[in-house]
């Protein structure tokens, strides 16, 4: 690793020159601040992480919670990219990312424990069990925390247009002719279902349309098999819907399934309408009317907001930031008359 010592050796002036030079400081000419700060770069020059610790007071280490109930971890399509979004920006800040989990060397902690034994500078909450209480407890702490598609008081919340994006999709349909539209929704307990769920009655309301009970169903985002059963008990009804919107566009599968199983074609006999905009929902045929996130840029957002927090503590503001998302109008809705 290179040293300081070989900085100084490189252009001919003292340890302390090079110092000074590094850490910003005004008492050495402009002149060789320049040709130093060219020569560590040439030589490929790294700081001292504890050094630098003890000088900025900051470890550089930002922690991640990402407690996802599905079981599909870093292949969830949505939440790699938000993650992924999430490392980029970190990393060109010079911050390294740290997975937290209640688990360390065989003993239980606190989420809260984790983060404050490992001096973490931030926090990003990409998705966990908001009734937790030790999700609770890192949002109400000292340590600055933006949490993803959740609201709370303490914290910086980066979310996905979900009002907007519900009120898209729905007015497509019924620009296509759809009155009788169900809806598959996630997990009632989610603060995205609520926004969305919320969303999906304004707007039906706005469009002159009452939503019969049985139109709604309720199923776990990405469970394609409880979405097969919900589809098949809207397609049962007497009146049954010419349209079901759900929860995204992997859970989708299951109700496809079920279409094709009982001899039913998409978009002639049942329209279909997903959310996420997933490289799936577009290869698929018909290709899926959609929502796309934009799961990178939410990321992105995340961690700049929080790196701007960890630094410039004055300047803090606890915001709501809305990221806009995408209609995909895909094949798989069918034109109709009004009265079908």
């Amino acid at each position: 690793m290179i040293s300081i010592k070989t900085i100084a050796e490189k252009c001919n002036v003292s340890v302390a020159t090079v110092s000074k030079a590094l850490n910003g400081h005004n008492d050495i000419g402009d002149e060789t601040r320049v040709r130093i700060k060219k020569a560590a770069d040439e030589l490929g020059y790294l700081p001292n992480a504890a050094a630098r610790a003890l000088k900025t007071n900051r470890t550089y280490s930002i922690g991640v919670l990402f407690e996802e109930e599905a079981g599909c971890g870093l292949t969830h399509e949505y939440f790699s990219g938000v993650l992924n979004g999430l490392k980029l920006e970190v990393e060109k800040n010079g911050y390294d990312i740290l997975f937290i989990s209640s688990n360390f060397e065989n003993k239980k902690i606190s989420y809260y424990e984790h983060c404050k034994y490992r001096n973490l500078d931030g926090i990003a909450i990409v998705c966990a069990d908001y009734k937790n209480k030790q999700v609770h407890e890192l949002m109400e702490g000292t340590i600055p925390v933006v949490t993803i598609d959740y609201v709370h008081y303490n914290c910086t919340a980066v979310c996905s247009n979900n009002i907007q994006g519900i009120e898209d999709l729905l007015r497509y349909i019924y620009s296509k002719g759809h009155r009788k539209i169900a809806y598959i929704h996630g997990q009632s307990n989610s603060y995205v279902t609520k926004e969305r769920l919320a969303s999906f009655y304004r707007t039906m309301d706005s469009l002159g349309i009452e939503v019969p009970d049985t139109y709604i169903e309720t199923a776990d985002y990405i469970e394609t098999t409880k979405t097969a059963v919900c589809t098949k008990k809207l397609l049962e009804l007497p009146d049954p819907p010419t349209c079901i919107i759900y929860p995204d566009d992997t859970a989708l599968l299951g109700g496809m399934n079920v279409i094709k199983q009982l001899g039913l074609q998409i978009p002639k006999d049942i329209s279909i309408a997903g959310y996420d905009g997933s490289k799936m929902s577009q290869l698929l045929y018909p290709t899926i009317a959609t929502i796309k996130q934009d799961a990178q840029r939410i990321g992105t957002e995340a961690a700049r907001r929080l790196i701007c927090n960890i630094e410039k503590p004055k300047l803090a503001l606890v915001e709501r930031v809305i990221i806009e998302g995408m209609l995909l109008t895909g094949q798989s809705i069918a034109n109709l008359e009004p009265n079908q």
